[in-house]
């Protein structure tokens, strides 16, 4: 979201077409992110904690998560087809672009690329948790930057090594999720999360209906402590791995965030870059994305039915 949003500023030059597409990058980035165990927040947790398997989830949301994206851009283009697009002038200041050769450019690329891919693999043959395999590849990472930079002279290089890019991490979102887990732990210990449960059999009584509930609430609230709760609410014995509820539920608590901009981390990362304001999402965004929820919810419910 964060590149597709900074590179709209050299693509578009009025700011209510950038906001309109941030907008739909936001529904984009949540959708592509559902279906995949490394994709989403909310995915990887149900993936660690052993709710999903990568090729199940991979299989079961693809196609809703295609289809939560093309609605809205289908009827994106009938809004603006035939309308021009204006591109900014450029201005570029050669001076102060740094060269990098194109060739450390596509290896440190596609290789942090192929380590991001090869962690679910890295799970499936060895059984060791996902974060060893992210460890190991941000090892090999460190290792190729600096074997291909040590040439370079220290203030030419600084910028370029993993060292610098570590020094970078947002440590304030890190201790939040710790909180959030912390706290959905004692909720699940005190046998809270059960009698929510209980209270959603009771009152709604429909799987699918209490999921999609879920999924607006997370429009709300955010996905990350919803999903966290969900876990400590239904047990793997009530539920085993890839069950509907676990896949309905990346799906819902994934791409449900879109229908706020406070709703997930996507909407809230573009905000802050674009000044979006909230009134202005509900009145623009939010019917699209909801159109996208509901139409991939309902793909998935039918093809559900129809593999089971």
């Amino acid at each position: 979201t964060i590149v597709m949003v900074s590179l709209m500023k050299k693509l578009l030059e009025k700011r209510d077409e950038r906001l309109f597409f941030a907008g739909i990058i936001i529904i984009a980035a949540n959708a592509g992110g559902a279906w995949t165990p490394i994709g989403d927040v909310t995915t990887t947790m149900l993936w660690i904690g052993g709710q999903i398997t990568a090729l199940e989830i991979m299989k079961g949301l693809f196609i809703p998560s295609v289809i939560n994206l093309l609605v809205p851009l289908t009827v994106t283009a009938l809004v603006l087809r035939g309308k021009p697009v204006i591109a900014p002038q450029r201005h570029d200041d050669q001076s102060a672009i740094i060269k990098t050769p194109q060739f450390e450019q596509n290896l440190m690329f596609f290789l942090g690329l192929g380590v991001l891919i090869a962690v679910p693999v890295f799970k499936t043959l060895t059984n060791l948790p996902p974060f060893m395999g992210v460890m190991f590849g941000l090892g090999i990472l460190w290792l190729i930057g600096d074997l291909i930079h040590r040439q370079k002279a220290d203030e030419d290089k600084h910028h370029l090594t993993l060292a610098h890019a570590l020094s970078r991490i947002d440590m304030s979102s890190i201790t939040f999720f710790i909180g959030i887990l912390l706290a959905v732990a004692t909720l699940e210990h005190a046998h809270i999360l059960s009698a929510v449960a209980a209270w959603f059999d009771h009152t709604i009584g429909r799987q699918d209906l209490i999921v999609m509930v879920i999924g607006l609430i997370s429009a709300v609230v955010d996905n990350v402590p919803l999903v966290a709760a969900s876990m400590g609410m239904y047990s793997l014995e009530q539920y085993p791995p890839d069950s509907f509820i676990w896949e309905f539920l990346a799906y819902c608590a994934g791409t449900g965030g879109s229908i706020l901009i406070i709703g997930s981390a996507a909407g809230v990362a573009a905000m802050g870059l674009e000044k979006i304001d909230f009134i202005w999402y509900v009145k623009r965004i939010s019917l699209y994305a909801l159109l996208g929820y509901f139409a991939g919810a309902v793909v998935y419910i039918v093809q559900y039915n129809l593999l089971h």
